[in-house]
């Protein structure tokens, strides 16, 4: 099992399921180029983070304690993705530019973390 992040501008489909994990739909891309993604907004950082965040480096260490915080009260929305990781590998998608300052990453790291703890079970 693993879970893939990839920038939502140069995704390519496979085989994989794939979630777009952004809360707002990414410019520039139709719905169509998406067919078959499954769009996970409820996961992403709320409205207030998002923009507190803005992106900005310094501020990743404290923006993806604060999205932990978030996400433990998401267990809704988090089923899909869960479930989907605990199968096989899967694909998170984002629109940010900045490939190491990313709430993606923070997710995936959140879903290793659950998905490991459910298999210790």
């Amino acid at each position: 099992m693993a879970i893939h992040i990839e920038r939502v501008y140069g995704y390519s489909p496979s085989s994989q399921p794939a979630f777009l994990v952004d809360r707002l739909w990414p410019r520039g891309i139709s719905k169509t180029d998406l067919d078959g993604v499954e769009w996970a907004k409820d996961v992403a950082p709320s409205p207030p983070l998002r923009i507190w965040f803005g992106h900005r480096a310094e501020r990743f260490d404290d923006f993806a304690r604060r999205y932990r915080r978030e996400l433990e009260g998401r267990e809704g929305p988090l089923k899909a993705l869960l479930k989907a990781a605990s199968k096989g590998d899967i694909t998170l998608l984002y629109a940010a530019k900045d490939p190491e300052c990313n709430h993606a990453l923070v997710l995936r790291d959140f879903l290793n973390e659950r998905v490991s703890a459910q298999s210790d079970r």
